[in-house]
């Protein structure tokens, strides 16, 4: 029994630090793209004074008037959530999938219903993390004279609790979000690379698989990207300050179409889709390729 134990217990550790590997370096390297993403989110149509014409517009308004360090404003809440976030997107993954193997369902569906389950559990985790993020991403000032990550989670708890008007707003936007993400994600890239087969030059697996992770980051992004604008609205600013315009998830997506259009759910799409495209297929990889590791070497 006590074998058994440490097995499992080894087991978890692997796809917790494989995972929160994947997210850490994920994160480092697709921050950037991120910060626009959110910037687009936020506008709220050709009337706002500080809309970007572009992502090219929006890249060098950031560079000139914010600097190098504009590009990173709102990194550290997701470094410090990247690691915990994947390690339990990947390890909740993992045993929703073993659960699913109990039931009638089709191995190609319960990849797709562990995703799900995946994704909920990890939005729980990562949304007080992800209201941090917007707020600092929203600022415009100067990277120098914006308050710090831990100022401003004080400043939104002093202000509003850690309740759904708080820390937490937006958790039914930050719930479809990832929800629907995990499911496509993780259903698209196990099932399409089972039935494609594998290659055994180790640099045409590598395309492969990195292939196949770019296009289930893609369509992920394409699906959930209106509960992503939510999410922006309801957790940046209100248009007047004091009033509370974006309540609710589907109230914010219902505000946004009448007022602006449908095409206004997709703000931010391609610097997203620029991002969590390699992104997910880095994330892939990268915890594919550390979890074998760790089973060779530990």
């Amino acid at each position: 029994m006590t074998s058994k134990k440490q097995s499992l217990l080894r087991e978890a550790s692997h796809q917790i630090i494989a995972g929160g590997s994947a997210g850490l370096v994920e994160i480092c390297l697709m921050h950037p793209l991120d910060v626009m993403k959110t910037r687009f989110q936020i506008q709220r149509g050709k009337g706002d004074p500080n809309s970007y014409k572009g992502l090219g517009d929006c890249f060098r308004t950031i560079f000139r008037t914010e600097g190098v360090y504009g590009f990173y404003k709102g990194i550290l809440p997701p470094i410090l959530a990247e690691t915990p976030k994947r390690a339990v997107k990947f390890f909740t993954f993992e045993q929703y999938k073993k659960l699913l193997g109990f039931t009638p369902l089709s191995p190609g569906l319960a990849l797709s219903v562990a995703g799900l389950g995946s994704g909920l559990t990890e939005a729980l985790v990562v949304n007080p993390f992800e209201v941090v993020k917007v707020s600092l991403q929203a600022n415009r000032d100067s990277f120098k004279v914006q308050p710090s990550t831990f100022e401003q989670a004080r400043t939104i708890i002093n202000a509003d609790g850690f309740g759904l008007r708080g820390l937490n707003k937006g958790l039914t936007s930050t719930l479809g979000r990832h929800g629907i993400f995990n499911m496509i994600y993780f259903g698209f890239y196990f099932n399409v690379k089972d039935a494609i087969p594998a290659s055994q030059d180790p640099r045409l697996e590598f395309m492969r698989k990195f292939a196949i992770g770019l296009v289930s980051g893609t369509v992920s992004s394409c699906v959930n990207i209106p509960f992503d604008v939510a999410k922006s609205r309801i957790q940046g600013p209100q248009p007047v300050p004091g009033e509370i315009k974006y309540r609710s998830c589907f109230q914010t997506m219902g505000l946004v179409y009448r007022e602006e259009g449908y095409l206004a759910l997709y703000k931010g799409l391609i610097p997203k889709i620029m991002r969590l495209g390699p992104g997910g297929a880095v994330m892939l990889l990268v915890y594919e390729y550390v979890s074998g590791w760790l089973q060779k070497n530990w």
